[in-house]
């Protein structure tokens, strides 16, 4: 008489069910252990709390008193942090004379090789496109939307703090 034995495993299939189980294993480790998000729920390393910063140390101006979007002396005002899918954005900017005169960015996704790449052509043709717009009406820069949008975003938190109607 042939046959099994009331439920053995037939030969060759305890090596699969072995390799199985440890192929599900890992996927399961890989699974739980990859990371969907740079973010991870605390502000960025540089940033600022938002708001008037105060007057610009490096431009001079004929009363501390006049309002932050006057022709008074310079202001630098942040503006909020923006979190995006790849990181946050925050943008600080200076006013002088009624002007925007410099714009930079305290935070921006940076946590890989690609940001950095897109932020380094990105983040100065927004300074400019803001510089020559005088507002936060910039256009989108290619392959940087996420960040355009938050950096657009912390902007105009900005220059609502300060008051500013360009």
């Amino acid at each position: 008489m042939s046959g099994d034995a009331g439920g053995a495993v037939p030969r060759g299939s305890t090596g699969r069910i072995v390799i199985w189980l440890a192929a599900t294993a890992v996927v399961l480790v890989l699974l739980f252990a990859y990371r969907t998000s740079t973010s991870s729920g605390t502000p960025a390393p540089h940033a600022q709390p938002p708001g008037v910063v105060g007057p610009s140390t490096h431009s001079p101006g004929p009363s501390a008193s006049a309002p932050p979007g006057s022709q008074g002396p310079a202001v630098v005002v942040n503006g909020s942090v923006v979190a995006t899918r790849w990181g946050p954005v925050q943008v600080q900017v200076t006013i002088s004379g009624g002007r925007i005169t410099d714009v930079r960015a305290l935070s921006y996704p940076s946590g890989s090789g690609h940001n950095t790449a897109i932020n380094s052509y990105a983040l100065p043709q927004l300074r400019q496109e803001v510089l020559d717009a005088q507002s936060a009406q910039i256009d989108t820069v290619s392959g940087a939307t996420f960040t355009v949008d938050a950096y657009r975003t912390s902007l105009q938190a900005a220059l609502d703090a300060a008051h500013f109607t360009g």
